[in-house]
């Protein structure tokens, strides 16, 4: 019988930021100096190369049995839910001869929120004024999902980081799908009186999103000059976040990896989500994988939102361009059929063939919410 060999693979969603690209590749890079033991390869769904399946060819030819495959996000959601194990599930379907285990995402973690706490304090002593933490607000910024566990879980963390620090007040807003967004949370914040408002976003990498984060928090405190506003970094490749990273590969290797099946949307009939229970399982980013590759010669030099990538000016400068996928408003989309036998189930209760759409978020024209991006 062959020996086996472990190998690890981080998963992420994609940026259309090639900086964030960048960044993403230092957690692969640092978990190589973690556990020099096993080879570490990453992929992307989308926007990004290289792509998933490029990874896991890498381990492969690198004569890895055994994959601990966890996905590089903060909580599980439709990507690490869904995306992920569908395309895990497909590559396990024709590489039989390979085993993939998927881990958890890294979630409500006492070593995250101490990451966290580290990061807006840096922010706070950066400041040329004291201003005393009871008179000061902190405003935890999610991704923002369509997943209400997902969404809560942003709060636990902005309530551990409130109660911890001891902060005057503290909030949550999202930079897209759910609410509240940025602009309406932040002009909620400022009524509340309080002399400093950390803008704190609870973000992995930087990229299109941060970048609206923190381009929202500068529109709002034009408004409230007499407000310090103070824009603390996002967590990127902080020593505990690597740490987390390494006890997620550790679980996933010791059959220990355990999602939060009790406020699944898919398992339990979460309110205001009913309709949702026993979804299929599968990927709406397989028809764009890889979009996005050539940004590395974006003119912008990676640190970009995509507004330089119109058909127009990639014509007119030589390079090359794909139209650009969205999930700030979840919606119906055109059907794609990905029906496919799964050889090594990853699912999460929910797994069975269908044509692909986005299942609607049922709060998508919140006056707080997606629609309030769109200005008059």
């Amino acid at each position: 019988m062959a020996e086996e060999k472990l190998g690890i693979m981080v998963c992420g969603h994609g940026s259309r930021n090639q900086n964030a690209a960048k960044e993403f590749a230092k957690v692969s890079q640092g978990l190589k100096k973690l556990i020099p033991e096993m080879p570490v390869e990453y992929g992307y769904l989308e926007f990004c190369n290289p792509v998933i399946h490029a990874g896991l060819d890498s381990l492969r030819d690198q004569g890895v049995t055994r994959v601990l495959a966890v996905p590089g996000m903060l909580f599980a959601a439709g990507h690490a839910k869904n995306d992920i194990p569908s395309v895990l599930n497909t590559y396990q379907a024709q590489n039989p001869g390979m085993t993939i285990e998927y881990g958890r995402e890294l979630g409500v973690d006492l070593k995250m929120i101490r990451a966290a706490s580290e990061r807006i304090q840096h922010a706070i002593d950066a400041c040329e004024t004291e201003v005393p933490i009871e008179e000061t607000m902190l405003m935890v910024v999610g991704r923002g999902a369509s997943d209400p566990d997902a969404n809560s879980n942003v709060s636990k963390v902005m309530r551990m980081l409130w109660e911890g620090m001891g902060f005057g007040w503290g909030e949550t807003c999202y930079s897209g799908v759910t609410f509240p967004l940025v602009e309406p949370g932040l002009e909620h914040a400022a009524k509340l009186g309080y002399k400093r408002i950390i803008v704190f976003p609870y973000f992995l990498f930087t990229g299109v999103l941060v970048k609206r984060i923190y381009s929202y928090t500068d529109d709002v405190a034009a408004k409230h000059p007499d407000i310090e506003f103070v824009k603390a970094d996002y967590l990127n490749d902080h020593p505990l976040v690597l740490e987390t990273f390494k006890d997620r590969v550790a679980e996933t290797r010791d059959g220990a990896a355990v999602m939060n099946c009790q406020m699944c949307k898919y398992r339990e009939q979460v309110l205001g989500f009913e309709d949702q229970v026993g979804l299929a399982q599968e990927s709406h980013h397989h028809h764009v994988e890889g979009i996005g590759g050539g940004l590395e010669n974006c003119p912008c030099k990676g640190d970009c939102d995509a507004s330089c990538r119109e058909e127009s000016f990639c014509k007119e400068h030589g390079l090359p361009w794909t139209p650009l996928h969205s999930h700030d408003s979840p919606g119906p989309l055109e059907p794609h059929d990905h029906s496919h036998e799964h050889g090594h189930d990853h699912s999460h209760g929910h797994d069975h063939s269908h044509d692909h759409h986005h299942h609607p978020y049922p709060h998508a024209d919140h006056p707080h919410g997606p629609k309030s991006m769109k200005k008059s």
